[in-house]
């Protein structure tokens, strides 16, 4: 359920409440609006006497929630969560690019991609140095090493990073090398250990969407996160599995604004993973942009006949600097900047 105060309600009212909900056994999470304050009740509210609550001083109502997802619905925050990523807004009106190497390969490759990244005009760059391959004999990764690479590459343009964690083992060193956004690739979504360990630390979390699974099952996973203590989730559309075989997967367009009318948290979209070919991208990237994604994880290599990994799908640096500025015009016409 959630319970909204009055506009007028005092600190010492609001803080009745929270502690009336502790004293029920729940946990609550409490949202400041620019009108109102919203606190939502986390657990099995079922027993709570709701016109009780109602009663108390500074409540203006009580709503049940229905939904099983309550931190991520909209109905408990009704406005737009912006993330902070180093002063860098995901959500809100400038769509943000986050371009780079499906793969960190070497420290040459990833310093020309990186400013490359400047140079096009985006703020955030990605780089896998863990890579989930269906193949046991393709390229894994560096792992440690391929993280080092990444930051030492990214910091030389002053570019926040964004990296695939795959194992709860190796989070202290992505919280050691200071990994300003972790991303949850699609073969983890539900894999509710790893989201629980990110739900403890306050780092923003990219979640992908499973290449099979529904929208309600995305939302719970990003619910696991949030009951942890981690709000800062951004959802990624990468593309689900069809009978389709012309292309890698089917990019939902429609989980864009249904999920911006279920979720008050930023969601975006990548493009490369879900057409598989690098010529695909700037119609799946302007489509995006369009129907209201918060931006774009956009695979770019310097080279990319030389990728160790997914060289059909990337960009390249001019190509990538092309739709930067295709993009720029799509957002204005909707009233937003990239």
């Amino acid at each position: 359920m959630i319970i909204i105060m009055k506009t007028s309600a005092a600190e010492q009212e609001r803080q009745a409440v929270i502690d009336k909900i502790r004293e029920l056994g729940l946990e609550c999470h409490v949202s400041v609006g620019v009108e109102r304050t919203i606190i939502g009740v986390v657990g099995d509210d079922r027993h709570i006497h709701k016109e009780k609550l109602r009663a108390m001083g500074g409540v203006e109502d009580v709503i049940p929630v229905l939904k099983p997802y309550k931190i991520v619905a909209r109905d408990h925050h009704p406005d737009d969560t912006v993330i902070d990523v180093k002063g860098i807004p995901v959500g809100g009106r400038t769509v943000q690019v986050i371009a780079g190497p499906c793969s960190v390969e070497t420290s040459e490759q990833m310093n020309t991609a990186a400013r490359m990244v400047r140079e096009s005009g985006c703020r955030l760059m990605r780089g896998g140095a863990y890579k989930p391959r269906t193949s046991p004999y393709s390229f894994q990764g560096h792992g440690e090493r391929g993280l080092e690479l990444l930051r030492e590459s990214a910091d030389t343009q002053q570019l926040p990073v964004v990296t695939e964690l795959m194992d709860v083992r190796t989070l202290d060193k992505f919280l050691e090398l200071g990994v300003e956004v972790i991303q949850i690739g699609t073969r983890n979504m539900q894999n509710f250990d790893l989201l629980k360990e990110v739900g403890r630390i306050n780092v923003p979390v990219i979640l992908k969407r499973g290449f099979a699974s529904t929208i309600s099952e995305w939302l719970m996973s990003a619910e696991y996160i949030a009951a942890g203590g981690n709000h800062n989730i951004i959802f990624c559309e990468r593309g689900v599995r069809t009978f389709e075989t012309a292309y890698r997967n089917m990019l939902d367009v429609t989980a864009i604004p249904f999920l911006k009318k279920e979720t008050h948290l930023p969601v975006i979209v990548d493009p490369s993973h879900a057409g598989g070919k690098a010529w695909l991208v700037p119609a799946l990237s302007k489509a995006a942009v369009a129907a209201g994604a918060d931006g774009l994880l956009v695979e770019m290599h310097p080279t990319p006949c030389d990728a160790w990994c997914d060289a059909d799908q990337a960009l390249t640096p001019d190509e990538l600097k092309t739709l930067m500025g295709e993009l720029g015009a799509i957002a204005r016409a909707i009233g937003r900047d990239i």
